[in-house]
C-alpha cells in the first residue's frame, strides 16, 4: 500500500468522463471476480494448513462421492457472475464506443493524429496548424481524434483521459475524449513499434479556457514553420526523442493524403494498387469510413 501511494497519472486517476467511466468498469469487474477468487485463496490456505504433513489427527477421509449442494454452489455462482459481467460488458461496449461522439458536451474540436517513427504529429485542420509531440486542447471541450500511421502500427493512449486506439497505415480510426479539468497529462504509444518506441511520448495539455487555447494557436502561427508535403517527407524519417515542434501552416488535405497514399499507384506498391484508378481508391476510402 505504501509503494502504491506514489502511483498517479494512470487509468485509476481519471481526469475526463471517458476515463472515469472506464475506472468504474474496471473496479466493478474486479470486485465481481474477487467474489470467486478470495474464497478460493482462503480455502486453499486453510486446507493446506489443516491437512499438512505431520498432523495425523486430521486425516482426510470423506465418506461421500458426490454432493448436490456443493455442485450447485460450484456452478451457480460462476454462472451468475459471468452473466452479470456479460451484461455490463455489453452495455459499456455501446456507451464507451470510441467512435461515438460525446453527447451533450457541445461542438467537438477535431485533431488529426499521425504516428511516425518515433514521434507524434498532431494536425489541427480547423486552425490550420500542426505540432510534433505536443497536444493542446481546451478543458471541458470534447475532442474528436482522427488517427492514422505513416508506417508501423502504434496505439494512441492518454491513460487519464480514457480509451486507447490503434493507428494503422492506410486506415483511419477515431476516438472521442474530453478533459474535465485543466492540466498536463502524459500520452504515449501503447504498442511496441521498434527501437525508438520508449521515446514516443507527448504531453496532452488541457488549457483552462478557450481563450488560453486560442492564445496558444496564435503562438504556433507566429513561431512555427510551414508543413508541406515536401517537409513532411523529412519529418517522416525515423528519429528518436524529438523535441516539440510547431508548424504555422499545413498543406490542405495533408492527413487525407497520408491515409490514401497506400491506396494509390506508386511504382512497386503492387499490381492491384497500380491498376486501381484514382476515383476507385477514393470511393473505397469513403465506404470504409462509412
Amino acid at each position: 500500500m505504501l509503494a502504491l501511494s506514489g502511483c498517479k497519472g494512470g487509468v485509476l486517476d481519471p481526469k475526463g468522463q471517458i476515463g472515469a467511466d472506464e475506472k468504474y468498469l474496471i473496479i466493478v469487474a474486479t470486485v465481481l471476480m474477487l467474489i470467486v477468487v478470495i474464497p478460493v485463496i482462503a480455502m486453499t490456505i486453510y486446507f493446506a494448513w489443516k491437512y499438512r504433513d505431520g498432523r495425523d489427527q486430521e486425516i482426510y477421509a470423506p465418506k461421500w462421492a458426490h454432493s448436490n449442494k456443493i455442485e450447485a454452489v460450484v456452478w451457480t455462482i460462476p454462472i451468475i457472475i459471468v452473466v452479470i459481467l456479460g451484461v455490463i460488458t455489453w452495455q459499456s461496449t455501446q456507451e464507451l464506443d470510441p467512435y461515438k461522439p460525446l453527447e451533450g458536451k457541445g461542438e467537438h474540436l477535431t485533431v488529426e493524429v499521425v504516428s511516425l517513427n518515433w514521434k507524434w504529429l498532431f494536425i489541427y485542420p480547423e486552425q490550420g496548424i500542426a505540432t510534433v509531440n505536443e497536444l493542446v486542447f481546451p478543458a471541458n471541450v470534447p475532442v474528436q481524434y482522427k488517427i492514422t500511421s505513416e508506417s508501423t502500427m502504434n496505439s494512441f493512449f492518454i491513460p487519464q483521459l480514457g480509451s486507447q486506439i490503434y493507428s494503422m497505415a492506410g486506415m483511419e480510426t477515431k476516438l472521442h475524449l474530453i478533459a474535465d479539468e485543466p492540466g498536463t497529462f502524459k500520452g504515449f504509444s501503447a504498442n511496441y513499434s521498434g527501437a525508438g518506441f520508449t521515446g514516443m511520448k507527448f504531453n496532452a495539455i488541457a488549457t483552462p479556457t478557450q481563450a488560453d487555447f486560442d492564445a496558444w494557436v496564435n503562438k504556433v502561427k507566429n513561431t512555427g514553420s510551414a508543413l508541406t508535403k515536401q517537409t513532411y517527407v523529412e519529418l517522416a524519417k525515423p528519429s528518436e526523442y524529438d523535441p516539440v515542434k510547431y508548424y504555422a501552416s499545413v498543406d490542405k488535405d495533408m492527413f487525407h493524403s497520408i491515409v490514401m497514399k497506400y491506396m494509390q499507384a506508386h511504382g512497386s506498391h503492387g499490381a492491384m494498387q497500380h491498376a486501381m484508378p484514382e476515383h476507385s481508391a477514393h470511393k473505397g476510402h469513403s465506404e470504409d469510413e462509412e
